[in-house]
């Protein structure tokens, strides 16, 4: 079972279009599978079926694991049993008639106009680094990016002359975003004087660096993120996404087509930017008070 986890793995690796975190994880899940079957005194995936996973998807309950990750790992299990079924590995997938737990739907967390401010003002720009991350959160809210966009970028990826970027989004699939101009202004700054700084004798085309010079990580930015919202005072715990997500319905409220917004986002499909239309109530409470005759508005009062 092992050498066929190692197999999927390299076939994620090499013949999908699916970020080194996705493999990571798809690999993490598969193999705490494995593990239940072992425990379980089960050597085979063949001896594993619909109700060896029932009881794996109940034990993972028990265990308190949140109904997002349950629902990951069951997303991987199918991912991996497919990949077995088109090698003839096995004849069935176990998981084709069994759903997993229904999630609670909730609302993305986002920042208010004054949180978001506060925020991107937080870095000290008198330092490269500083610089650097008044860049970050500027483009972040400025664009919607993921952050795993941001760490991706070069820079021949940005045209600050009309203010588009150039993305990579999941499955390798390239958008051209928009900037406003503190972005454009913020971004120009860092390279300027930033990221010379940083850069030193180090060759290298990626956009943001670290203090050595190479390309930022991930966990980097969220751990500066994080930093600055205490600085701010934000009571919420800020991450990247929560940035996107304020983008997002920034968006929304100020007017944007929601079609729009699910181009800039990068959304396959309209349904993951529809959630956005109910975050917040501002803008349907705008436009009834501007629009009903009786809504008791001076406008309608007239």
């Amino acid at each position: 079972m092992e050498e066929l986890l190692r197999n999927y793995v390299r076939h994620l690796e090499l013949e999908r279009s699916i970020s080194p975190y996705t493999v990571r994880n798809y690999s993490r899940d598969v193999q705490g599978f494995l593990d239940f079957l072992k425990q379980n005194r089960i050597d085979s995936l063949d001896k594993a079926d619909r109700s060896t996973l029932r009881r794996y998807l109940g034990w993972l309950n028990k265990k308190g694991v949140a109904r997002a990750s349950i629902n990951r790992k069951a997303s991987a299990l199918r991912s991996f049993y497919r990949y077995l079924i088109r090698e003839n590995l096995v004849s069935d997938e176990p998981l084709a008639t069994l759903s997993a737990p229904k999630l609670e739907k909730r609302l993305p967390t986002f920042l208010t106009h004054e949180e978001m401010a506060k925020l991107i003002e937080a870095p000290d720009t008198s330092t490269p680094q500083g610089l650097r991350d008044r860049a970050i959160l500027e483009l972040l809210y400025a664009a919607g990016l993921r952050v795993s966009e941001i760490v991706a970028l070069d820079l021949n990826d940005i045209e600050l002359s009309s203010r588009e970027i150039r993305v990579w989004g999941k499955g390798s699939k390239q958008r051209v975003v928009l900037m406003g101009t503190p972005a454009a202004e913020a971004l120009n700054i860092y390279i300027k004087r930033g990221r010379i700084k940083l850069k030193g004798k180090t060759q290298t085309r990626a956009l943001f660096l670290n203090r050595f010079g190479n390309r930022i990580v991930q966990r980097r930015i969220q751990r500066i993120i994080r930093k600055y919202a205490r600085q701010a005072g934000l009571e919420l715990r800020v991450f990247p996404h929560i940035v996107r997500h304020t983008f997002a319905t920034h968006m929304l409220d100020g007017g944007a087509d929601l079609r729009v917004v699910q181009d800039l986002l990068g959304h396959a499909r309209l349904s993951s930017t529809q959630v956005y239309t109910h975050v917040t109530r501002s803008q349907i409470r705008r436009n009834y008070l501007a629009a009903h005759p009786r809504s008791g508005s001076q406008k309608g009062a007239q």
